[in-house]
């Protein structure tokens, strides 16, 4: 591995997509970029790991559980292409952190301002559930992120799984309570805020609603501007 001195976020990108080191999750993220679904049955699946996104100079870092199987593993981009990732890119447009408020393919003109997104774990896990050696496996390229997004100051963790590894990586004792909202400070002197997760399990039975949403990245937002 690079040394943070020589490392680079192109350079992390380049080492997850070109990473097979989980074969059940190179053998699920291949097979059903080649089975597909109907409704994409002329795309031409991504298939791969899912790279970081957004702005280098990031104040705010979004951490996901992992692509969706038709979602990122079709498009390439993470939160791309499915109802979750709608959620995700309409709050970031709100809360003035994108361009535009939906994310449809790698090419759609869209970017972030102060803002980067990644995932937990890179590949699209069969029945949405990484395993602990496969999310611990992932870990390296998310520390690695970690030291190279210098000015962020607050990071976003949809789900119970995104915050106890961004808990994990940065030494957290005890694990912090999850809880939508709860806002945790990190040793580093970062802000972890955490959110329920907007998959449709949560957004359909009204879980998470969009103004609970919202109101997760207007605080980061405030905790942001606080600090400039």
């Amino acid at each position: 591995m690079l040394t943070a001195a020589r490392d680079s976020l192109a350079q992390v990108n380049a080492d997850v997509i070109d990473c097979r080191a989980c074969p059940r999750l190179v053998e699920w993220r291949e097979e059903v970029a080649v089975r597909k679904r109907a409704a994409y049955i002329d795309h031409d699946y991504w298939g791969r790991p899912i790279p970081g996104f957004g702005d280098p100079d990031a104040r705010l870092l979004v951490v996901g559980l992992a692509p969706a199987a038709h979602g990122g593993n079709r498009t390439g981009r993470i939160f791309t292409g499915d109802r979750s990732g709608d959620w995700v890119f309409r709050a970031l447009h709100r809360a003035g952190f994108a361009s535009q408020p939906n994310s449809v393919h790698r090419h759609d003109g869209l970017h972030l301002s102060r803002a980067y997104v990644v995932a937990a774990v890179r590949c699209a896990p069969p029945g949405n559930r990484p395993t602990p050696v496969e999310r611990d496996t992932c870990v390296p390229y998310l520390a690695r992120e970690w030291a190279l997004l210098t000015d962020v100051q607050v990071v976003v963790a949809l789900g119970a799984f995104a915050a106890q590894v961004v808990a994990a990586l940065v030494g957290v004792r005890p694990r912090p309570r999850f809880g939508h909202g709860v806002e945790v400070k990190l040793p580093d002197g970062r802000t972890l805020l955490c959110s329920y997760h907007p998959s449709q399990q949560n957004t359909f039975t009204g879980t998470l609603t969009e103004e609970m949403f919202d109101a997760v990245f207007a605080r980061a937002r405030q905790l942001i501007e606080g600090r400039e």
